[in-house]
């Protein structure tokens, strides 16, 4: 079987509406594997030109290309993920972690991705064959993420007959196989290697400001006046970024934080 590698968008508009309704399939594969604080769903796929307001959300991207057909797919992913990648487990980057989500995607087309590596979003177009098919993936916060997929991958091939047709179809109900850590055929590759990650949390009931004379003056006994009325809830930090609020308890014999709010990802 030959592939065609001609822009698919070109061929008419059934057409193109055809990739953005097979696109549908991976990326609900990816948004089942990507371990996120809410449920993501597909939004409307775009042509690739919806990039270029995508990327400045999901600063992050992971390509993997597929084995034995043109084009591959990539994973954009917000910067909160990316920091969390850098101040995570050591050796676990943007690729690795990406890779369930890719492998998944992949395997909604029937296909096999390859090893995936982090990139520069301005570099997708250049890095994934052929004309791209974005879908952002949408949780109760906004757009979470976003699958990229080449054109080539989606796209109707001819058979012996002439007419045309795809054994990779999208299939919009894809289950990863269960395995160890929930991924594929149970290889714990990906994102889930930061669920074990240590992360310091701070609960910091206020704050205040002193000279060098005063701290120094400091002795015991003294009382020092915070920022902060009596009863206001305590500040959450995780590695110093704000992420909720609560109320200081006591649990046992130990102080303890009843959580009561939880921040969007523009508080702190």
């Amino acid at each position: 079987m030959t592939v065609t590698t001609t822009d698919p968008f070109a061929t008419s508009t059934e057409a193109a509406d055809d990739l953005f309704r097979r696109a549908l399939g991976p990326a609900v594969a990816a948004a089942q594997v990507l371990p996120t604080p809410s449920p993501l769903t597909a939004g409307t796929p775009q042509d690739g030109s919806a990039l270029a307001g995508l990327t400045a959300v999901l600063p992050g991207a992971a390509v993997a290309m597929v084995t034995g057909r043109p084009g591959g797919l990539a994973v954009l992913v917000r910067s909160d993920l990316v920091s969390a990648l850098a101040a995570g487990a050591p050796g676990l980057d943007l690729g690795a972690a990406a890779q369930p989500a890719l492998d998944a995607a992949a395997a909604s087309l029937g296909l096999a991705a390859e090893r995936a590596d982090a990139v520069d979003t301005a570099q997708l177009p250049s890095v994934i064959d052929g004309p791209l098919v974005v879908v952002p993936l949408e949780g109760a916060d906004g757009v979470g993420a976003a699958v990229v997929v080449s054109a080539y991958l989606l796209a109707r091939t001819p058979g012996s007959d002439g007419a045309t047709s795809s054994p990779f179809t999208p299939d919009a109900t894809f289950q990863p196989r269960p395995g160890a850590g929930g991924l594929p055929g149970g290889v714990n590759r990906g994102l889930e290697m930061l669920h074990g990650v240590d992360m310091e949390l701070t609960v910091e009931l206020g704050r205040t400001r002193m000279t060098v004379r005063e701290l120094l003056a400091l002795a015991p006994g003294d009382v020092l006046e915070l920022d902060r009325a009596a009863g206001s809830p305590a500040d959450l930090l995780v590695n110093g970024r704000l992420i909720a609020r609560g109320e200081v308890v006591v649990v046992d014999e130990d102080f303890g934080l009843r959580v009561t709010e939880i921040l969007d990802g523009t508080a702190g």
